[in-house]
């Protein structure tokens, strides 16, 4: 019971930081032009995009408090329609696709949700999220002003919306809910729907106001967004972004983290410095929330992925890296940033920034009110040069490319080019570490095996004049179709007679292709492709196979939904010598959807056909494998090394890890060993992994596995030996941190100090990653000039003699340490200098 002016009232909610969780009543989600107001107050928001499907439910919890750890407010995550409705009115909401129990999870850690129905999302996912069977609906037109489109876009948000509503999850019942999205990055690609793309979007924003959610809508990069719908903006920076109205505040729903991995692509990644500086800005010039795209990307497990040729992987390189481990020091000079922007949200959120120059490309804002609060934003947007500026009379150094926040107008309590968060090296440590497993042995027995048949196989194949388009044809059942043609040589035929080779050609739009002639592979190719392959044919009848894959539906894109794939021809045989050219194109082809192993439930360890013999057929493309395996010991995340695979699917314990592919490789061009942070970020600015597999290790979450007994089961679609895959897991090696005397105090002691009036320095901080461990050597220690990154430091021109030993002292033995960074602690090795502390240090 509680009291208030001494009635005693039964206690019916409970405030859980900061939003009211109440078992009947809601609280006020309204907008003004600075900012979102929660229950009639002005807020700054953190947010960060977590998917749920491309987790686990076992892995929400842990991913939600490293979330809220690492300073965020807000959950987002959109809703995949093909993943709930993958048959018409046919709805599924369970494990990985849970979505209720994924947002009440947020809602147990304090934390609020943007939730963006779409119900198009885009987002590197299969068809854009759309469900293929929505494709063959009659007479309909995706993303316009079509009635059947509006229909079903309309029924599912409303499913959805109704669904929340149920649960009481809304802002407006009590709910984390605070924002609601319709449509998603329409205003990228509406000029080519013409007049009704304006139509449509303005049903949109009337059919998602209709539904009475009391929370406000957003359309991402939608300019001619009608009221009330919020715009918002999406890209590596929006500093420079501004709403369509006054009355609207400025949000970021998109800011990348990093970029998405593509088969054949390098590993893109996106310097933490970069990031914050873009963050820090935006916030700068008026922005009130913001939401990183991702922060943990996840996997993308089974077939979701979009593309075509997007990665299994999802890493993004977000701050909480595929496997749910946080990627240092990215989280943690984020989680500062967050600190120091907080610091500020008191006058931000009071009044709007007066904007100053301070010379070329420099440049002050400062959040000031009548009530004594400041806050300024300095900023150097000089891609060279380091600046010196002078401020409210005091002078400031700023690195180029660079803010610093002043949350009292006076001191600096964070520069983001100034990392003071420890860095950490995660490796894969293979399990015959872990468990004493001979790595040669490991894999090399236990294996069964069964050959899927070339051609045509199954009882539903199906003959037709020409040849068909395969997305229409599969209805994306399976990534597999098979054309297949049986053709008479006579003996007198002239490909037969001039002793030449003859050549198939075949044009394919992709999204890979393998032919076979008379059961024998003749060549593949992969994307849009035209295939000149060198056959031999004999008298009589000879089978010409086509084996057509897709990898992902198109996801983006104006008219996305009507890209074809699948062998469209001609397919012709051409005489080597006699120049005689033979259209096959308009036979009558047989045609067979997906593979006879998916037709028995291989995938799930289906028991009847599997052959175990002591020989293994190894490099022989279209065969499926199956072997038992026990889990690698302990509770870091798994991957599985495909070394050795060429390209197919994994199932562990009947679960789709996704398709794999280490044979495609990345050109060897581009990548460099450290990218300077400095200047605008693009897609392929940073990238790593050159000449290597874009894709060779595969999340495996630890809650698909036992400890002994799970079944691993892999087709192999091109050739390989899977006598060399093995398990590894996911671990931290060595902890970092450099710190130089330039640094702002830790963020942490920024507001003691101003109780004290007294100014704390630079300090280095390490901690172990994981409970119970404790820092047990240190690999590097040097305070002087010490150059390199984590792993690789080095000692420069001067270097204190005392610096290994007081390091060791203060560390060893510790969960986590603490030292000053100056010559107070170090003497001084090199005078009129500015020194710096580099450390390395394991942790057991």
């Amino acid at each position: 019971m509680v009291a208030i002016r001494g009635i005693e009232l039964p206690i019916l909610s409970v405030l859980v930081a900061g939003f009211l969780v109440t078992s009947s009543f809601g609280y006020n989600v309204t907008y003004d032009h600075r900012a979102l107001v929660v229950d009639g107050k002005r807020r700054v928001f953190i947010s960060g995009s977590i998917h749920y499907p491309r987790s686990t439910p076992d892995m929400w919890p842990d991913l939600i408090q490293k979330s809220k750890d690492g300073g965020l407010d807000v959950i987002e995550t959109y809703v995949f329609w093909n993943l709930h409705e993958a048959v018409q009115n046919q709805y599924d909401f369970e494990g990985r696709k849970d979505l209720v129990k994924f947002i009440k999870l947020v809602a147990d850690a304090g934390l609020y949700v943007i939730l963006r129905i779409g119900p198009y999302v885009c987002a590197e996912w299969n068809y854009g999220g759309f469900p293929l069977w929505l494709h063959f609906v009659p007479g309909i037109q995706f993303r316009t002003d079509n009635e059947p489109f509006k229909a079903e876009m309309k029924r599912f948000t409303a499913k959805i919306v109704d669904m929340m509503k149920h649960e009481k999850l809304y802002a407006s019942q009590g709910g984390p809910i605070v924002l609601s999205q319709i449509e998603n990055e329409y205003g990228n690609i509406d000029s080519a729907y013409g007049s009704a793309a304006k139509t449509y979007i303005g049903w949109a924003a009337s059919m998602a106001s209709s539904l009475d959610t009391g929370v406000p809508w957003v359309m991402c990069q939608q300019k001619d967004a009608p009221d009330p719908m919020i715009n918002t903006c999406n890209g590596f920076y929006c500093d420079q972004f501004t709403p369509n109205s006054a009355q609207k505040p400025k949000m970021w729903t998109e800011n990348w983290s990093g970029w998405f991995l593509s088969f054949g692509g390098a590993v893109p990644y996106r310097p933490v410095e970069d990031l914050a500086f873009a963050v820090a800005r935006f916030f700068q010039r008026g922005g009130t929330l913001q939401n990183y795209y991702m922060y943990h990307g996840g996997t993308n497990f089974g077939r979701t992925t979009g593309g075509p040729f997007i990665a299994t992987s999802y890493d993004y390189d977000a701050p909480i890296d595929e496997y749910g481990l946080v990627r240092q020091p990215k989280w943690g000079h984020l989680k500062d940033l967050h600190k120091a922007i907080k610091l500020c949200e008191e006058a931000m959120v009071a009044t709007d920034p007066t904007i100053t120059s301070l010379g070329s490309n420099l440049e002050a804002s400062v959040y000031k009110t009548g009530s004594g609060l400041c806050a300024a934003f300095l900023a150097n947007m000089g891609t060279q040069s380091d600046a010196t500026v002078n401020f409210n009379g005091n002078s400031y150094h700023l690195p180029a490319w660079s803010v610093s926040i002043l949350p009292d107008c006076k001191d600096v309590v964070l520069n983001t080019a100034k990392i003071n968060s420890v860095a950490t090296i995660p490796e894969f440590v293979p399990q015959s570490s872990i468990d004493n497993v001979d790595p040669l042995s490991a894999f090399s027995s236990g294996w069964s095996w069964f050959n899927e048949p070339v051609g045509i196989s199954s009882e539903n194949a199906f003959t037709k004049l020409g040849l068909l388009e395969q997305i229409n044809t599969t209805s994306d059942q399976s990534d597999y179709l098979w054309y297949s043609l049986s053709t008479e040589m006579p003996g007198n035929e002239p490909f037969l007679q001039d002793g030449s080779q003859t050549v198939l050609h075949v044009e394919s739009l992709g999204h890979a292709l393998h032919a076979f002639i008379n059961g024998n592979v003749a060549g593949s190719g992969k994307g849009k492709v035209a295939l000149e392959i060198p056959v031999t044919l004999i008298p009589g009848k000879n089978t010409i196979d086509l084996l057509s894959l897709t990898v992902g539906l198109q996801n983006y894109g104006a008219f996305f939904d009507k890209a074809r794939a699948g062998v469209t021809g001609p397919v012709q045989l051409k005489g080597g010598n006699n120049g005689s050219t033979v259209d096959l194109s308009s036979l009558r082809w047989t045609y067979q959807i997906g593979l006879k192993g998916e037709e028995l439930g291989l995938p799930s360890g289906g028991l009847s056909g599997w052959v175990s013999e002591s020989t293994l057929p190894k490099n022989q493309p279209l065969i499926w494998y199956k072997r038992s395996f026990d889990a690698p010991s302990g509770n870091n995340p798994i991957a599985l090394d495909f070394t050795g695979m060429g390209k197919g699917e994994a199932w562990v314990n009947g679960q789709s890890i996704g398709r794999y592919w280490p044979t495609y490789t990345s050109s060897s061009g581009g990548c460099t060993n450290s990218c300077n942070y400095r200047g605008s970020y693009s897609s392929n600015k940073c990238l790593k992994n050159c000449g290597k597999p874009s894709q060779q290790l595969y999340h495996v979450p630890r809650s698909w596995v036992k400890p002994s007994g799970n079944t691993l089961i892999l087709f192999e679609e091109m050739g390989g030996d899977p006598t060399q895959i093995a398990f590894a897991t996911r671990q931290i090696g060595s902890l970092c941190a450099h710190v130089s005397e330039s640094h702002p105090q830790p963020v942490d002691m920024w507001s003691s100090d101003q109780k004290t009036g007294r100014k704390s320095g630079p300090v280095l901080f390490l901690e172990c990653p994981f409970p119970n461990q404790l820092i047990s050597s240190i690999k590097f220690a040097s305070f002087g000039t010490p150059r390199g990154a984590c792993g690789s430091f080095t000692h420069g021109q001067c270097s204190s003699t005392r610096a290994l030993s007081i390091v060791q002292k203060a560390c060893i033995g510790s969960k986590s340490c603490s030292i000053g960074v100056s010559i107070h602690t170090f003497d001084d090795p090199c005078v009129n200098v500015t020194k710096s502390l580099a450390v390395e240090a394991s942790c057991t």
